[in-house]
């Protein structure tokens, strides 16, 4: 179902107001947390609000701790996680808005890196040629679409969302790999961070790779970086930012006119493989 089509039909104003009530609670608690950092190695994990957020959302569901406490069933019902589903994108549009004012101030830096930030979007592209076969292998037919397809944050959850709607198998695999890369990217990315300094890799060109698309795994990325290199702080976090607005940018027309057909014709060439073998065994 289309994302238009869910919020026209997804029940009273009720629900609605259940939605985002919840969603409320949940975000005052998650910001009550706060940020956490803690040194592992050469690393350092960074546990944001967004985790928590993600982490209580799930436990809080019918298919959770609604089996276990059946009143919660009243004010999160799968009404409630259906209208979710199709009004996250909208949610996440001051993102956007938040990494213009982190570029601004660093234009002048940003101009001399050129062509590097554009390039960069071609290095993504690889999540196909390496994710994708390994989704088929395990079992997954047209989830492995919408799993492989990128790394996939907001954009791709916009077009994926769009073309195929939110519940449907491709929709499914993006929400999938978003959800796993909330829970377990920042923690991987936050070492990452740490670790990469080790490389010989320039700091800049480390802060560029930061920035993959996704708003949390780049703050953790970035901030391990710079407190690694606390020299060039400033730049390095405007460099995440830049290449992380870019790759949403860049990057929702690669997954429209690259990454998805790409994927598609994949899917067409693998899967009657993966259905031959499956027949003669």
């Amino acid at each position: 179902m289309a994302q238009k089509e869910v919020l026209e039909t997804s029940g009273s104003l009720s629900i609605h107001f259940k939605l985002y009530i919840t969603v409320l609670v949940i975000v005052i608690i998650s910001e009550l947390i706060g940020i956490h950092q803690f040194p592992v190695g050469p690393g350092t994990v960074v546990l944001l609000p967004m985790l928590y957020a993600v982490i209580i959302g799930i436990l809080i569901t019918p298919q959770v701790m609604g089996k276990v406490i059946k009143g919660l069933q009243k004010v999160v019902s799968s009404k409630e996680v259906e209208l979710a589903g199709a009004v996250v994108m909208i949610s996440l549009l001051p993102l956007g808005v938040k990494y213009g004012t982190l570029v601004g101030p660093a234009i002048e830096k940003i101009m001399k890196a050129g062509p590097a930030f554009i390039l960069q979007e071609f290095g993504n592209l690889a999540t196909i040629l390496i994710a994708f076969p390994v989704a088929i292998l395990l079992g997954l037919k047209r989830e492995a679409v919408g799993a492989a397809v990128s790394i996939c944050r907001e954009p791709t959850l916009g077009i994926i969302g769009e073309r195929y709607g939110i519940s449907s198998p491709e929709g499914t695999g993006t929400l999938g790999t978003y959800l796993v890369g909330t829970v377990f990217g920042t923690i991987f990315f936050g070492l990452l961070g740490g670790i990469a300094v080790a490389t010989g890799l320039h700091p800049y060109a480390l802060a560029m790779a930061s920035g993959i698309g996704s708003a949390s795994m780049m703050t953790a990325a970035s901030s391990s970086l710079a407190t690694a290199v606390p020299a060039m702080k400033d730049t390095i976090l405007a460099y995440a930012a830049t290449s992380n607005l870019l790759t949403g940018i860049t990057g929702l027309y690669s997954v429209i006119f690259i990454a998805l057909p790409l994927t598609n014709w994949l899917y067409k060439k693998f899967q009657p493989v993966i259905e031959r073998e499956k027949e003669a065994k």
